[in-house]
C-alpha cells in the first residue's frame, strides 16, 4: 500500500498531539438495500475510539418495503443504544446503474430520517474525502482502506464485510474533518 510522505506526517501529528477538537462519539453509515455497514467511533482526549460495528443485511427475495423497513427499525435501535453526537453517511455516487441508484437513495433516506428523528446533526461525505481522509490518496482502493482503518483503529484485522469498513472510514473521515465544515 502506497501512503504519501506528507499523509504519514499529517497522521503522525494527530497521533502525537491530539488534534481532534473535541470529545465525541460518531456512527458512519456506509447506506446501501442489501448490505448498509455502520460503525461507532469515539473521540476520546484526541484518540480514536471503536465502540460496536456491524452491516446489517436484507436480502433480495424481501420487498423493498419490507428491506427498508428492516433497516429503519435496526438504525432505529442502534441509534438508541449508542446515543450519537454525531450522523455521518456517504455520498450517493452512481455514474450507470440508475435502478441501483434509485434503490440505495431510498436506503439514504430511511438512514437520514432515522437520524433526523433523533437530532442528530448529519455530515455527508463524498467517497473521494473519505479516501483522502483516511489514506491521503482520493482514489484508493477498498483494501487500502481497510488496511487504513484497522490502522487507525489499532484493530486486529480489516473489518468485514467492506461495507463495515467503509462505516468506520465514514466515521474517521467525520472525526478528522468536522471542524473544517
Amino acid at each position: 500500500m502506497e501512503i504519501s510522505i506528507a499523509y504519514l506526517r499529517f497522521f503522525c501529528q494527530f497521533k502525537q498531539f491530539g488534534l481532534y477538537y473535541e470529545d465525541m462519539r460518531i456512527i458512519g453509515i456506509d447506506p446501501g438495500i442489501g448490505r448498509t455497514g455502520w460503525g461507532i467511533v469515539d473521540v476520546e482526549k484526541g484518540k480514536l475510539i471503536v465502540q460496536k460495528y456491524g452491516c446489517i443485511e436484507t436480502f433480495k427475495d424481501q420487498s423493498v418495503g419490507d428491506r427498508l423497513l428492516i433497516l429503519y427499525k435496526t438504525l432505529e435501535k442502534i441509534l438508541d443504544e449508542a446515543k450519537p453526537d454525531a450522523f455521518a453517511i456517504e455520498e450517493l455516487f452512481f455514474n450507470t446503474n440508475t435502478t441501483t441508484a434509485l434503490v440505495v437513495g431510498q436506503a439514504r433516506g430511511v438512514a437520514f430520517l432515522t437520524a433526523a428523528q433523533r437530532a442528530i446533526p448529519i455530515s455527508v461525505y463524498t467517497p473521494s474525502q473519505i479516501k483522502i481522509a483516511v489514506t491521503g490518496y482520493g482514489k484508493a482502493d477498498k483494501n487500502q482502506v481497510g488496511q487504513m482503518v484497522k490502522t487507525l483503529l489499532a484493530l486486529k484485522s480489516i473489518p468485514k464485510p467492506d461495507d463495515t469498513a467503509d462505516a468506520l472510514a465514514i466515521a474517521i473521515t467525520h472525526a478528522f474533518s468536522y471542524k473544517m465544515k
